[in-house]
């Protein structure tokens, strides 16, 4: 769970330019598709399905979505055989155990059989589900610190159980916990969910949500994002990189083609050595950053001679 943030929330955008002014502000660069399904989902408190390939930027607007709007971030990351258990909430069992011990130690757990046993225990069996012993796991903690950003990362890594459980939470906002009642937001926490399309999400999930493909950026947005998020590196470094980039995808032989954050590393990198200009040997030599599996490394070595000149 993210710590609760203190920063003040500073309104609501009031038009998609707005929205793609104030994204650019953090650095975060969007074309105006994204900053318009941006805009609606947070004017009609909807949450928002981002999907497309991996390092498109996805996850990266939801941190910049928290950021302008002065909101606490609380991401829940997915993966296979997660269960509403590590998304809402589990009890502090060492702590109960230790608290348990305190009340045996003081006398007061009644358990010697004496004529107020049965209601002492019925009272130390109920403090042991305090609240002071919740353990909130992410949408627990985002619903109770709303205003808040929910970031629901990967949901196509989850099993259908676990999309089922989701929505019915994004319909209502709340959920029950039996030892304490119904946890309710004040406001509705801004929901991004994310997925890579591993696989096909279900309607009713979908129909929930506002839902945006990402594309990869085109060369200039790509140029701009490089001189926003890495502006040590030159324009002309940052330039030759994108177009290097750009050319790898658009050649289609990858397992993995490079997203934004590799083209950030690799222009980093590059930099760190002092490279003014691309060359062959360096960009041979630097590939670790641009590209993480052997096979795509092997097929970029082969191409770049090619592809520099």
């Amino acid at each position: 769970m993210e710590p609760q943030s203190t920063r003040v929330p500073v309104g609501d955008p009031d038009s998609a330019d707005d929205v793609a002014a104030r994204l650019r502000a953090t650095g975060y660069l969007c074309d105006d598709a994204l900053a318009t399904v941006t805009f609606l989902a947070l004017r009609m408190q909807r949450p928002l399905l981002l999907e497309g390939e991996p390092g498109t930027g996805k996850t990266a607007l939801a941190e910049a979505i928290a950021e302008t709007l002065g909101l606490p971030l609380v991401r829940l990351q997915c993966y296979e055989g997660i269960d509403a258990t590590q998304a809402l909430y589990d009890w502090d069992f060492p702590r109960q155990i230790l608290h348990l011990r305190a009340l045996e130690a003081a006398g007061a757990s009644g358990l010697a059989g004496a004529d107020d046993g049965p209601n002492t225990v019925a009272e130390a069996e109920k403090s042991l589900y305090d609240e002071r012993f919740l353990l909130a796991r992410p949408v627990l903690a985002a619903l109770q610190q709303s205003p808040a950003v929910l970031l629901v990362d990967e949901v196509d890594r989850a099993d259908d159980e676990f999309e089922a459980f989701l929505l019915e939470v994004l319909s209502t906002y709340q959920v029950s916990i039996p030892e304490l009642g119904t946890v309710r937001a004040s406001v509705p926490p801004v929901v991004v969910l994310t997925s890579n399309r591993t696989r096909e999400l279900h309607d009713a999930l979908k129909r929930r949500c506002l839902y945006h493909w990402i594309e990869h950026p085109g060369l200039e947005r790509e140029v701009e994002i490089v001189r926003s998020r890495a502006p040590e590196v030159s324009e002309a470094l940052g330039r030759q990189v994108v177009t290097l980039v750009q050319q790898l995808r658009d050649a289609g032989d990858l397992q993995k083609p490079p997203g934004v954050a590799e083209t950030l590393d690799w222009a980093r990198a590059l930099q760190h050595l002092g490279t003014t200009e691309l060359d062959l040997a360096t960009a041979a030599a630097t590939l670790g950053a641009l590209v993480k599996y052997r096979e795509d490394a092997e097929r970029v070595r082969q191409s770049l001679e090619r592809m520099l000149t």
